[in-house]
């Protein structure tokens, strides 16, 4: 052997080396890692065909290798790791020649590239990071960070260490917005560095703060580190689960599971939220400390009041707090005792089918040890208890077509159940009053008649839902009934807006808020999966940059509203009304809602048109397309880079040598702790994406083949590559922070900064490890996405 080392760790060590060197050569890193791919394996192949690797494999004719499949050990779990003392035998890398392992990778990587890249299940989820990226850029070239800046820096300044803080906090909207890492931060280096170092401001809190908070779009959703983990999380998550019960002697993950071994991108989005946002308060915990224990490196600023009205601490207290507060738990309240709920009165033409046990229990022996070890006696004798039920019933009954009788008894039964207020009218009039509510905060001394008029019209369409709307009410009657209500509070809910647009943080938070409360809600309240809503934040970031920009000009976008205004009927039509064609059951009513909801359709798509046209005049809209076009190319490049680099270690086995080494170990934690070790290593030289694409298919079928939460890991291998942005000495945001730092910021400045920053995304890692309900508490309680 070479160097006294298996020839499988020889090939390992070329492979990485070229990786490296590759990218340090200073060529494109999408085209390096195809190149270090190519590179590394005509080395290896030459070395091989000349005699030089030689692979030291277990000999599987041997009587010791019989003995152990005998004694029922699986085959996957015997390596020369675990069991050293096995014979060996010589043998090639290639066994059959680097002529068949090419020919292999070749047609391994068309397979590849057709399910990962061109027609596969994943690509509908990738579609979501070409217009996740647009949408962050478009609002990034839309200078909502110059406005939000300016904004926070007032609210927030005062206090100490105000302006780190009101950085954090426009940190994390960003994230919410764009999720751009580089944009995010070449922003706020440009617009707030400045204005910390003239107030004094230490250079290593200023950088620090900007580096780490513009960050925070790896983590907080909507983020393409989460889209593009969740890729591939679900497929090795489900791979490792059916390995993992073959190995026990079960049929399938779902038997030994007992629920599907399914992760998506989705239910990711929702584990992601509470991390992100803790990670964001332990930034401004320890920006705000800081001060508080050196003043002087980070001093109250009080800027110039521009707030154009007169409100008191008891009048927000009243208006912003209270109110609100007692009328969103108020509608939680109605709902637990039933009086607010579904009014859905659909039943179905079949009966359901009888309960079956938690666990199937008609598996065989090895099967049921496994279960038994791995869900407990208990849970198991609950399901051989349940089971003996099912079968003293006569077994699971099938479901079956009901009778004429048996289907009015089901509508009746669903019809006397029905709450009397429906969801959809709640949430929509209670939004209204929330809007009122805040309006009356913002503008105390001004006339209060609209907005009681408005606060009659919501309670109204409360009363005239609970009197004359039932759940066997047409939804063409509904909407006219409702009508008039809605009229009335948009009496009030008209000169509110006025109001809202008259005060600076409202007018500067809200469009973008609402954009974003439409794309993470829909996502993680199950409503779509993120390609949907990623396509409405992109043409939604057009329309609002669009708007932004005529407002400039002083145009007005009366157009863009009007665009606006229809696609939100469209949506609401569309949820309200059976908007179907052809069929046997379609109402006059449902004919009209057809008719307004193409009408809409059309105007939203003819004011998108118009945004779109007024982004290009403007000159905004080429450069977005460009950007977006270089970084989804980028990103598509890399997968299809990363993916030959693969096949290539795969082909001389050197994935399975290193799995191999990470199954040796006893502990499930201790491994576990070792791939977060390498990623937090690799994080010094390598990208996320390298490391998502390049690493995480290797040691993936390891860690998500175990107990842990798939989610917990996934969120846990996303706060570690976070960390890649920041540490020294490759963090891609301390590159994008130097390229826009003043000349009197030194990279040294920049490099303690973050020091404080990584440490505290390793007291969130600790956190996260010993707390792991952080990450599962959203997705438990949020229906799945």
């Amino acid at each position: 052997m070479l160097f006294g080392l298996d020839g499988v760790e020889i090939g390992l060590i070329i492979v990485f080396l070229c990786l490296f060197g590759g990218i340090m050569s200073g060529f494109p890193v999408a085209f390096a890692i195809a190149g270090a791919g190519t590179i590394s394996f005509a080395i290896i192949a030459a070395l091989d065909s000349a005699g030089i690797l030689i692979h030291q494999a277990i000999d599987t004719g041997s009587a010791e290798y019989a003995a152990l499949i005998a004694d029922g050990v699986a085959r996957d779990t015997i390596s020369v790791f675990r069991f050293p003392e096995l014979p060996r035998v010589e043998e090639a890398l290639f066994p059959q020649g680097w002529e068949t392992a090419l020919d292999r990778n070749i047609g391994f990587i068309v397979n590849r590239m057709n399910e990962r890249v061109i027609a596969g299940a994943s690509i509908e989820t990738l579609l979501a990071v070409l217009m996740f990226v647009m949408m962050g850029i478009t609002l990034e070239r839309s200078k909502i960070a110059n406005d939000l800046l300016t904004t926070m820096a007032r609210v927030f300044g005062p206090l100490p260490g105000g302006l780190a803080v009101s950085i954090v906090i426009v940190g994390a909207f960003l994230a919410a917005s764009t999720g751009i890492v580089g944009a995010t931060v070449v922003t706020m280096g440009l617009l707030a560095l400045p204005t910390m170092l003239r107030n004094n401001y230490s250079p290593e809190l200023a950088t620090g703060v900007i580096a780490a908070s513009g960050t925070l779009g790896q983590i907080i959703p909507p983020s393409i580190v989460i889209v593009l983990l969740g890729t591939l999380a679900g497929d090795i998550y489900s791979t490792a689960q059916e390995a993992r019960a073959a190995n026990v002697g079960c049929s399938d993950a779902l038997t030994y599971l007992g629920e599907p071994a399914v992760v998506s991108v989705g239910t990711l989005f929702q584990a992601a939220l509470l991390p992100g946002i803790f990670l964001a308060f332990l930034y401004g915990a320890y920006a705000f400390g800081f001060a508080l224990l050196n003043p002087s490196k980070a001093p109250a600023v009080t800027f110039e009041e521009v707030r154009g009205t007169t409100m008191t601490r008891n009048d927000s207290l009243l208006w912003f707090l209270a109110i609100p507060g007692a009328l969103i738990l108020g509608a939680i309240g109605l709902g637990l005792v039933g009086l607010i709920g579904a009014q859905d009165v659909a039943v179905s033409s079949f009966s359901e089918a009888g309960d079956t046990a938690s666990l199937r229990t008609n598996v065989s022996a090895a099967c049921q040890a496994a279960m038994i070890e791995l869900h407990g006696q208990a849970a198991w004798d609950l399901a051989l208890a349940q089971q003996a039920t099912i079968d003293g019933a006569g077994g699971v009954q099938l479901a079956r077509e009901l009778s004429a009788e048996e289907l009015i008894e089901a509508r009746n039964a669903a019809i006397a159940g029905a709450a009397p207020i429906g969801v959809g009218i709640t949430v929509l009039f209670l939004a209204l009053a929330l809007v009122l509510s805040v309006a009356r905060g913002v503008d105390p001394l001004a006339d209060a008649r609209p907005l009681l008029i408005g606060a009659a019209g919501v309670a109204l369409a409360f009363v005239i839902d609970a009197l004359l709307i039932g759940p066997t009410t047409s939804t063409g009657t509904t909407f006219l009934v409702m009508s008039i209500p809605l009229a009335i509070a948009l009496v009030g809910v008209v000169p509110a807006f006025a109001r809202l647009s008259r005060n600076e943080l409202l007018r500067v938070v809200f469009p973008p808020l609402v954009l974003i409360v439409a794309v993470l809600g829909s996502i993680l309240g199950g409503i779509t999966n993120p390609t949907p809503a990623a396509a409405l934040g992109a043409g939604g970031a057009i329309m609002l940059a669009a708007y932004r920009k005529l407002q400039e000009e002083g145009s007005g976008g009366a157009w863009i509203l009007l665009a606006s205004l229809a696609l939100v009927v469209m949506l609401l039509f569309g949820v309200n009304f059976d908007l179907r064609t052809g069929l046997d059951t379609t109402t006059p009513g449902d004919v009209i809602a057809m008719v307004i909801a193409q009408l809409a359709y059309h105007a939203a798509f003819l004011g998108l048109l118009y945004a779109s046209w007024v982004l290009l005049r403007t000159g905004i809209l080429g450069p977005v397309v460009r950007e977006t076009a270089k970084v989804t190319s980028m990103v598509f490049t890399i997968l299809i880079g990363s993916q030959l680099l693969n096949l290539v270690l795969i082909s001389f086995g050197g994935e399975h040598y290193i799995q191999d080494f990470l199954r040796s170990f006893d502990s499930e934690l201790k491994v576990f702790l070792i791939v977060m070790l390498v990623l937090f290593v690799l994080g010094f030289v390598l990208d996320f994406l390298e490391i998502i694409y390049i690493v995480v298919p290797i040691v993936g079928p390891v860690i998500y083949g175990g107990t842990f939460d798939p989610k917990w890991v996934t969120i846990m291998i996303a706060v570690n590559l976070q960390t890649s942005f920041l540490t020294p000495p490759f963090g891609f945001a301390l590159f994008y922070l130097r390229g826009v730092a003043p000349a009197g910021v030194t990279t040294g400045h920049i490099y303690r900064g973050v020091l404080p920053f990584v440490l505290i995304q390793v007291l969130g890692l600790l956190i996260l490890w010993m707390f792991p309900a952080i990450v599962t508490i959203v997705p438990n309680l949020l229906p799945s996405g």
